[in-house]
């Protein structure tokens, strides 16, 4: 619900009242006594606040002034981790404490990372306002947890702008691309290792202690376990260095990995929202993410240990994961 006051409170400082804002998303007062919401509640009341403040630059300026009190539970373990790269581990471990609405990614390279951000959306097409805003609070989240205004190197959208551009300017300080492969942020690794000022271990120990108390209990235990086991098995699948081809991953294979007949495995994935294709690309892409950037191993090499059969169709995946060749990935 952090989110959810956020929004308010964003269109409140430019003069509608949360009271507008829920009557034009369809959404009773009384349902702010929820301890959360849906995530198509959540699209509707992005979709709400920017109709009626009719500001294309809303969800920026809301994501650009969040504190520890947007991270609801998790706002003390951020502040007492070691450093920024493991705050922003701790977002990505405890994510469902904050928001449903999609999850953190680190791609880590020799010099500099990128963290971005994957939507998830539910029957409801995602506002890209709502994209606007993370990408906003994750550099404002950067400033406020290590004391310091940083400037990320680059901030990119997988949009189209939606507003000004001195807007992006003003928020980012730094050049910001439209359109690309990806949403994210571009950080400098010397940014992302330096000690916090708040670090404390035994703090942060009985934070951690308290964080995975509450997401348990917000985790159905089956669903979480599947998903799991299932990316395990597909990550250890593709653990090939030697670059031979070894057979594809498929869900007949993870099925009798599971003990579970191949329906049995699909309706359970079915009933949780689990796509095996798309658990397969994400773990080809790390895999091969990985690989690119940390091995000097042929780059053919790698695209067919992964599973596929050309150098071009290796190619094609990797751009759209990046953006870029492996090529270029290698040469950043």
């Amino acid at each position: 619900m952090s989110w959810v006051n956020t929004v308010l409170d964003a269109a409140q400082r430019q003069g509608v009242s949360r009271e507008a804002v829920l009557a034009a998303a369809g959404i009773a007062p009384a349902e702010l006594q929820a301890e959360r919401w849906p995530i198509d509640h959540i699209t509707r009341l992005w979709r709400a606040a920017v109709r009626c403040t009719q500001d294309p630059g809303f969800g920026l300026k809301a994501g650009a002034v969040v504190g520890p009190a947007s991270f609801n539970v998790v706002s003390y373990l951020l502040q007492s981790s070691p450093t920024l790269r493991e705050s922003i581990a701790v977002v990505q471990k405890y994510q469902r404490l904050i928001s449903d609405g999609g999850r953190f990614q680190v791609i880590a390279g020799a010099q500099t990372s990128w963290v971005v951000y994957h939507p998830r959306q539910g029957e409801l097409a995602f506002s890209p306002h709502q994209i606007e805003a993370v990408l906003a609070a994750v550099v404002a989240f950067s400033r406020w947890v290590t004391g310091r205004a940083v400037r990320p190197l680059k901030v990119q959208f997988s949009q189209a702008a939606l507003g000004p551009l001195g807007g992006y300017r003003e928020v980012f300080q730094c050049p910001v691309e439209f359109d690309q492969a990806f949403s994210g942020v571009l950080l400098d690794n010397a940014v992302l290792d330096t000690p916090l000022p708040q670090a404390d271990a035994q703090l942060a120990h009985l934070h951690h202690q308290y964080a995975a108390a509450r997401l348990a209990a917000l985790t159905p235990p089956q669903r979480d376990t599947l998903a799991q086991d299932l990316r395990r098995w597909l990550d250890t699948q593709l653990q090939n260095p030697s670059g031979q081809a070894s057979p594809a991953p498929s869900r007949e294979r993870a099925a009798q990995m599971l003990g579970l007949g191949p329906r049995t495995l699909a309706r359970r994935m079915q009933a949780q929202g689990l796509d095996f294709s798309t658990l397969l690309d994400e773990a080809r892409r790390d895999a091969a993410l990985h690989a690119v950037a940390h091995t000097q191993r042929a780059l053919a090499d790698i695209g067919h240990s992964l599973g596929f059969a050309e150098p071009s169709t290796f190619w094609r995946a990797f751009k759209r994961w990046t953006g870029k060749t492996p090529a270029q990935w290698r040469g950043r």
